[in-house]
């Protein structure tokens, strides 16, 4: 039950006054049996998180891949500097001469701005080159590791259709409870419930309402990959004619074990523009994903780049106090 429980906790986890008892439904189970199930896949550090995903754009945040080239012997001191940032949700140390990688946010009313900050923090670190890799085109986004192995090798990736939304003080009080990880307990939405004032139905009717606007992508579980067995994972990256990047985005996008596609710009030291993260269960496995990859395309200029450490990896708190008090004092120093 563990593998099924996970897969569905990643797919959608449901948004209904019980949920672990809907899980248990579904799975021919008991909703005793299901928490303390989960209970110890997040012992076991399994389970990282379970809250509402939310697309940094569309609440106003400016954000971007970036790259530093750090020398060898200051690799640690610049993971230091770049963790302490509030907007610093993945950092990485990857096998290439850009070796240290990470994602960026800045709020929309930031001094410094997405550039002033990568400039910023490449001083302090002492980079000697940096790239910054915005997202151009999204063609998937979306981390789901097959628990169960009974998935196909490829899945359709829909379009969606956003309706819009005008935003007010109740939307942003649900975001800054949704982004918190919840509590394993059989009704887990009613500490936010009562912090809020507002009833199970009203928070789950604002968060369809995110959720339809393109705000919050998901409410779901997030796995620590290698705890749950996908001990590999590779950042390929392609170098695709820009009059085919749509149609070659949408094809990688289709291959399950790809969980990110994504179309950048590309700049004379980095000739790759399209970017897709390949889950595994192994290294070889990531290899043969991204060589059916590479055959499929009829690409030939491409490169893989695997994390051979975890410096970061947090969900991004947003509308949180410490992005000023970042700026503040790297303002003044």
């Amino acid at each position: 039950m563990r593998e099924e429980l996970l897969y569905k906790m990643q797919n959608a986890f449901p948004m209904v006054e019980r949920p672990f008892a809907a899980l248990a439904k579904d799975l021919d189970s008991n909703e005793e049996t299901v928490l303390e199930t989960a209970q110890k896949l997040k012992e076991e550090g399994i389970i990282r998180q379970t809250s509402a995903i939310f697309d940094t754009k569309r609440l106003g945040y400016h954000s971007s891949l970036v790259a530093f080239k750090v020398p060898e012997e200051g690799i640690e001191y610049a993971a230091e500097i770049i963790n302490a940032h509030p907007g610093v949700s993945h950092n990485y140390l990857r096998n290439h001469d850009f070796n240290v990688w990470f994602t960026l946010a800045v709020p929309p009313d930031s001094q410094l701005g997405l550039q002033g900050t990568v400039n910023r923090l490449q001083r302090l670190t002492g980079a000697e080159e940096a790239i910054t890799l915005p997202t151009l085109k999204m063609f998937k986004i979306s981390v789901k590791l097959d628990t169960t192995g009974k998935q196909s090798k490829k899945e359709k990736v829909h379009k969606r259709e956003h309706k819009s939304i005008k935003m007010g003080a109740r939307h942003y009080a649900v975001i800054r409870e949704l982004q918190k990880d919840i509590p394993l307990v059989p009704e887990p939405f009613k500490g936010a419930t009562t912090r809020l004032g507002m009833s199970h139905e009203e928070l789950f009717s604002i968060a369809r309402e995110l959720k339809e606007a393109g705000v919050m992508r998901r409410f779901a579980t997030i796995l620590n990959h290698r705890k749950a067995g996908f001990t590999a994972n590779a950042m390929s990256v392609w170098s695709v004619p820009e009059e085919r990047a749509e149609e070659l985005g949408r094809q990688i996008a289709e291959f399950r074990a790809v969980s990110h596609c994504y179309l950048r710009p590309s700049y004379p030291n980095w000739p790759y523009n399209l970017f897709a993260m390949v889950h595994a269960t192994s290294q070889e496995a990531c290899d043969g994903v991204i060589e059916e990859i590479a055959r499929e395309t009829g690409l030939t200029e491409y490169g893989k780049l695997y994390s051979t450490r975890e410096f970061k990896k947090k969900r991004l708190v947003y509308f949180d106090p410490a992005f000023e008090k970042w700026e503040e004092e790297h303002l003044l120093s």
